[in-house]
């Protein structure tokens, strides 16, 4: 199933983030690892410390594997919507601002 995600995340957390984003940590873990990484280079900035992206899952609870072991350590007020296709988002790349600030 494909949802619109929305979150806010922690200024201070993002080197932290950032490095297990590129150093394989996150893209080694099964079975989501590569498309948390996907979408986290296709989130956008849409208002002060939110992010917005699509993410495919088909868990009974969305995301919940990717929370458990990823998102819910940089990310709070995790928000997911049931959608039927991506749209474009609008906004300025969270990947070029977390390269921008691997030093909070």
């Amino acid at each position: 199933m494909e949802y619109r995600v929305r979150a806010k995340f922690i200024l201070n957390k993002l080197p932290a983030f950032h490095e297990v984003l590129v150093d394989g940590t996150v893209a080694k873990q099964k079975p989501d690892g590569a498309e948390i990484v996907s979408s986290m280079k296709q989130a956008r900035i849409t208002g002060p410390n939110t992010i917005e992206w699509f993410e495919t899952c088909y868990c009974p609870t969305p995301l919940k594997h990717e929370r458990e072991t990823v998102y819910d350590n940089y990310l709070v007020n995790i928000e997911t919507e049931l959608v039927e296709e991506r749209v474009e988002i609008g906004g300025d790349s969270f990947w070029s601002f977390m390269e921008n600030h691997k030093e909070a």
